[in-house]
């Protein structure tokens, strides 16, 4: 595919290639039609002479050969001390006599360019764990929160104008806490998300029993089910609603 900024794409290479090669037009004239250069012109003839409409399509830019490429012992050694001692692109290439953007270059084709791609035990670089598509392997976790009392909390406001608003919300909800206090409450987040592609279904409920944890997987259920997706599996912890 050509690039957004191309002069010609391969069917206007065509036509161009045929006037010259076809219809016996000179490079400047077919250059000139198509308003591009005559060693451009020239180009496009010559592949369409060899190769017929197939030269037309666009070829890579990569060079058949790097003579130039790092050896492959040294890019093992500044491997080996990324992955043993940590070390950023300045201190490998200090100590093993060579240009940092060198070293930088090497880290990033190996994708340990950044320490947080390596895993901290082994020094090997992290590997997304996912199942192989969607809907063989579900998660459900709960998540609690604190609700946040009408008019905002201590967050955006003062102390005091949160306590007022959350006075004001446990009045409207009826919530009492411990000695009869006002209490906003906890807003309990039940999250399904599909291990393959991450997409993931949630609800906002006020406890996290037994029967909301399988109401919530019910709803995920279907919901996924109206996406085209089929749940297989579950996985979940330990927590008390899904063992109960």
């Amino acid at each position: 595919m050509s690039h957004a900024n191309a002069t010609l794409t391969p069917i206007t290479r065509l036509r161009m290639a045929r006037l010259v090669v076809d219809r016996g037009w000179t490079y400047a004239s077919a250059a000139k039609m198509f308003m591009v250069a005559p060693r451009t012109a020239k180009k496009w003839a010559d592949r369409y002479r060899t190769e017929g409409q197939a030269g037309m399509a666009d070829r890579s830019s990569r060079p058949h050969a790097s003579p130039n490429k790092t050896r492959p012992a040294l890019v093992r050694r500044i491997v080996r001390l990324r992955w043993r001692q940590r070390l950023g692109p300045v201190q490998i290439a200090g100590r093993l006599g060579m240009q940092a953007s060198t070293v930088h270059v090497v880290l990033v084709r190996c994708r340990i360019n950044r320490l947080s791609h390596i895993d901290r035990v082994t020094g090997e670089p992290l590997r997304r764990y996912e199942h192989p598509h969607p809907g063989s392997l579900i998660h459900v976790d709960v998540t609690k929160f604190g609700n946040i009392p009408d008019g905002g909390g201590h967050k955006f406001l003062t102390r005091q104008q949160s306590k007022l608003n959350a006075r004001a919300t446990a009045r409207r909800t009826g919530e009492r806490g411990k000695n009869s206090e006002p209490r906003i409450g906890t807003a309990f987040v039940h999250t399904v998300i599909d291990d393959h592609s991450r997409v993931a279904y949630a609800e906002i409920c006020t406890d996290e029993t037994a029967a909301t944890a399988i109401g919530v997987l019910e709803r995920a259920v279907a919901w996924f089910a109206e996406h085209g997706v089929t749940v297989e599996r579950v996985l979940s912890d330990n927590g008390s609603c899904y063992r109960s």
